[in-house]
């Protein structure tokens, strides 16, 4: 028999026993296919363990909705049973009521870890890091610090690397499990200790936290306060799961709208459209500014119609070009390869990109129009000087799209803001206005005495 068979007689023991087999992902990714009621039914079934593997898998809006149907005893295993950083996750993104509510199931223990992870500010390493890890002391013996990991190893996040601590929980160093397993019994801790070691502040931003794990390739980096005292430890799947969440929300900034709580198909329809409809509205007022700077111009574009056939094609590269330089930049600086003291740098790099850029395109355009020109009459006899004016235009006004793509990204984190914002739809706006002077004011210049 099926497990849909099993939940639709409501045949607990058949549902364990089925489910037992199963991986956590395993039986979440079947869980998408079920209702709340059907799911509410197979976390009945479940371990207190496989009950969190398998939640800890689930879209946040079905956790909160499967907390709020699960019995209380149920809730509270599960609760207690969950690493104390998954546990503050979950219930960061709970209201405080519930979160009170939620604390109070918790045994006396796991209750005061989970108050203190929350106290520290939202975002904060603090929120990340787990208390679960084991230390050993100076003066043990390779035995004792043994004897001491099987006793106490599982309850621990990770024993890859066992950190030493005096007594006041001073970090003093961080040694590799491989290290006591090849030591005669009889060495002391001090003796295979190098009183070296990598850890990460509290108060570390998220990128901090990130570029840290890349340099060093660690499974795991202790946590420790402006005093040296260790406070936790942070395992790379937080980090991965940091860096992807950090990695989404700045690809959203990128493409013209404010960053997602939720994922996309867990938005609420109207929340989706106040994160959406903000940055739209605001380039939308950003563009009504194209408008001003063609009524501007309308006198030269009512004697040269044929200067308007080209508009879209000239701004449109210079948006291009500046929503190319924004991106490489964004990604630069979050990858840390730039700093903010290296503008001067990227500006001298962009400039001649800009122009080589903006060359390669005029001289398609020059061919373009040079090409028709063989062919018809259809740009009349200044022609070339219409070529000259798109070819010269092109120079300008990729060169300007190319500097305001690259250099948006330094000003922003100049003043404070994420430079994900300088968003390919913001660069396109702002090089659209300057774009339309930039091509008129070359016009005026080329075309005057013939078509101005």
């Amino acid at each position: 028999m099926s497990i849909t068979q099993f939940i639709r007689e409501h045949d607990v023991q058949a549902i364990h026993n089925y489910l037992s087999s199963m991986s956590g992902y395993e039986i979440a990714v079947m869980c998408s296919q079920k209702n709340l009621e059907e799911l509410k039914l197979i976390f009945i079934c479940l371990s207190p363990k496989l009950a969190v593997d398998t939640f800890d898998y689930l879209p946040l809006r079905t956790q909160k909705n499967l907390l709020r149907m699960l019995p209380t005893v149920q809730v509270a295993a599960m609760l207690a049973e969950m690493p104390p950083d998954d546990r503050t996750q979950l219930l960061e993104e709970l209201p405080k009521k519930v979160v009170d509510e939620y604390l109070n199931l918790l045994p006396q223990a796991e209750r005061i870890v989970s108050e203190k992870l929350l106290k520290y500010p939202e975002d904060s390493l603090g929120r990340l890091m787990t208390t679960d890890y084991l230390t050993v002391r100076m003066n043990w013996t390779v035995a004792q610090a043994l004897d001491h990991i099987r006793l106490y190893g599982h309850d621990s996040e990770t024993i890859d690397v066992i950190y030493v601590v005096d007594d006041h929980n001073i970090l003093l160093d961080d040694i590799p499990i491989k290290e006591f397993l090849f030591v005669p019994r009889e060495f002391t801790v001090a003796q295979i200790a190098d009183n070296k070691f990598i850890a990460l502040s509290v108060d570390a931003t998220a990128e901090q936290v990130i570029n840290v794990f890349k340099e060093h390739n660690r499974v795991a980096l202790p946590v420790i306060n402006a005093a040296g005292e260790l406070l936790g430890i942070v395992t790379i799947d937080d980090v991965f799961r940091l860096a992807s969440e950090r990695t989404t929300a700045k690809m959203q900034k990128v493409g013209g709208m404010e960053a997602l709580d939720e994922p996309y198909m867990e938005t609420p329809f109207f929340e989706l459209m106040k994160k959406r409809a903000r940055w739209l509205v605001l380039l939308f007022l950003g563009e009504m500014f194209t408008a001003t700077a063609m009524g501007y111009f309308e006198v030269e574009i009512s004697k040269a119609v044929v200067l308007a056939l080209f508009l879209p094609l000239i701004i449109s590269s210079g948006g291009n070009a500046g929503s190319q330089s924004s991106t490489l930049i964004i990604r630069a600086m979050a990858l840390g390869e730039i700093k903010l003291r290296d503008w001067w740098r990227i500006m001298r790099r962009e400039i001649p990109s800009g122009i080589f850029l903006g060359l390669v395109l005029g001289l398609v355009g020059l061919a373009r129009v040079t090409i028709w020109s063989l062919f018809s009459n259809i740009y009349g006899d200044h022609w070339f000087m219409i070529a000259l004016t798109i070819f010269t235009a092109l120079i300008g006004v990729v060169l300007w799209g190319s500097l305001t793509g690259s250099m948006l990204p330094f000003i922003l984190r100049r003043l404070g803001a994420d430079p994900a914002t300088s968003s390919a739809p913001l660069v396109a706006t702002l090089v659209d206005v300057v774009g339309i002077v930039i091509y008129f004011t070359i016009a005026l210049v080329i075309l005057k005495g013939t078509l101005l």
